[in-house]
C-alpha cells in the first residue's frame, strides 16, 4: 500500500502534539485530527452490497479539511464547474505576487493579517495600472488564491491571481482588449504592490518591524500567459485546494523508534529545470514543515475583485453575452453531453465483477469529536 500523510500522523501525531503542546494552534491541531480519521471508520460511512457476485464495500466519509491530500482533488473538480460559468472567450493571464524573503518570519506570526494585505495591496496594484490606456484602460477581473510554500515545503508566501486579457470601460458596457497578447508590465506593477503593501501595514502595529531596507529592494511580480478560459481554468485548478504535500510524492518512511530519529523522504521537481529531486527530513521536521501551511480558521484562501466580484455578477453575464457571440454551439453541445455522461455514471462499482453496488446500511462515526 502506498506511503500516505495520514501514516505518518497516525504514528506521531500524538508524539508531536504531546510535545508542542503549549504552542500548537487550534487550527493544526483540528487538521492533524482531520487528516488521521479521513476516509476511517472514525467518520462513518456506508456498506455497499454486489447482487451479481456478493461483494462488499465499506465507502467511509471523508474529513473535507481543506489541507487533506486525500479529500482535495474531488473538491478541485467541483470548483471548475462553478467557475466554467464565469469564463470570457479571451486570452488569459496568470499574475504573481510574492512578498519579500525578509517578511516572512513577520508574516508567519502574524497570518490573518499579513495574508489580507498581500490580497489588497496586490488586487489594489493590478487594478490601478490596469487603468492606464496604454495596457487595459478598464477595470480588469481577477481570480486569486494565497499559496504559502515551495515545492519542497519551505514557507514561501505568494498569490496567483487569474486575469481575462482585457477590461471594461468606465461605462460598464465596453470591452477593453488588452494588445499584442501582452497584459500588465511587471516592474512598474511591482513598485505599486511594494508601495500599496507599505501604506496599508503603516496603518498597524507591525511597521516598526520591518527593516527599512525591504522598502528599497525590488519586490517579485511574474506575469504570463495561460491560453483561453478552458486551458486557464485548468492551470488554475490545481492551485485552488492543493495542499503543501500531495500523498503520491511521499516516497519513504523509516520508523526509527521516535519523531526525532524517524524519517521522511518526500520527491518535488525543481521549476527551473523539471529535474526530480528528493528531500529527507526527520519526523518532527517534516511535520513542522506541513504544519506551518495551514491556514488561519476561517479565512478564505480564493478570492475575486474587479468585474469577478459578487456585487456586479450580473454585469458579467451581460459581458458573457456580449463576447459569446461568436461561440461555437456545437462545442457547448459537446462540454453539456460530457457533464451529463459523467453524472450518471454510477458512484461505485463492484472490485470483482464491475457491477454496480447497492446500499446496505449506514456506519455510525465514532463517538470521538474533532477538538
Amino acid at each position: 500500500m502506498a506511503l500516505e500523510l495520514a501514516d505518518i500522523f497516525h504514528e506521531y501525531g500524538l508524539a508531536y502534539r504531546e510535545k508542542y503542546s503549549e504552542k500548537l494552534l487550534s487550527s493544526h491541531r483540528q487538521a492533524m485530527w482531520a487528516i488521521e480519521r479521513c476516509r476511517t471508520e472514525a467518520l462513518g460511512g456506508q456498506l455497499y452490497g454486489c447482487a451479481s457476485c456478493g461483494e462488499f464495500q465499506y465507502s467511509y466519509h471523508s474529513c473535507r479539511n481543506r489541507h487533506c491530500p486525500k479529500c482535495q482533488h474531488e473538491l478541485t473538480q467541483d470548483w471548475l464547474e462553478v467557475q466554467k460559468e464565469l469564463l470570457l472567450p479571451v486570452p488569459y493571464f496568470m499574475v504573481t505576487f510574492t512578498l519579500p524573503s525578509e517578511l516572512r518570519e513577520l508574516v508567519s506570526r502574524n497570518q490573518k493579517l499579513m495574508y489580507t494585505l498581500l490580497f489588497q495591496a496586490s488586487a489594489q496594484a493590478a487594478q490601478k495600472l490596469a487603468q492606464d490606456p496604454r495596457y487595459v484602460g478598464g477595470q480588469i477581473g481577477l481570480v486569486g488564491v494565497l499559496h504559502t510554500w515551495t515545492r519542497n515545503l519551505i514557507y514561501h508566501p505568494h498569490v496567483h491571481y487569474l486575469a481575462p486579457g482585457g477590461g471594461l470601460n468606465a461605462d460598464g458596457q465596453t470591452w477593453m482588449p488588452a494588445r499584442n497578447h501582452f497584459f500588465l508590465p511587471v516592474r512598474a506593477l511591482s513598485k505599486l504592490f511594494r508601495a500599496a503593501f507599505r501604506s496599508a501595514l503603516k496603518k498597524t502595529d507591525l511597521y516598526n518591524q520591518v527593516p527599512q531596507k525591504v522598502w528599497s529592494k525590488a519586490w517579485v511580480v511574474h506575469c504570463k500567459s495561460v491560453g483561453d478560459g478552458q486551458a486557464a481554468l485548468k492551470y488554475l485548478a490545481p492551485y485552488i485546494h492543493r495542499v503543501a504535500i500531495s500523498n503520491r510524492r511521499l516516497v519513504k518512511f523509516i520508523d526509527n523508534g521516535s519523531m526525532e530519529t524517524s524519517q521522511v523522504t518526500f520527491q518535488y521537481r525543481v521549476s527551473d529545470t523539471s529535474q526530480i529531486k528528493f528531500c529527507t527530513l526527520s519526523v518532527e521536521s517534516f511535520m513542522q514543515r506541513f504544519l506551518q501551511h495551514i491556514l488561519p480558521h476561517g479565512f478564505v484562501k480564493v478570492r475575486y475583485y474587479g468585474f469577478f466580484g459578487a456585487s456586479v455578477r450580473p454585469r458579467l453575464v451581460l459581458l458573457q453575452k456580449q463576447l459569446n457571440k461568436n461561440a461555437d454551439p456545437e462545442q457547448a453541445d459537446e462540454t453539456v453531453q460530457k457533464t451529463v455522461a459523467a453524472e450518471t455514471q454510477p458512484k461505485i462499482l463492484c472490485p470483482k465483477c464491475g457491477q454496480p453496488m447497492l446500499f446496505q446500511r449506514d456506519i455510525q462515526p465514532s463517538t470521538c469529536r474533532a477538538p
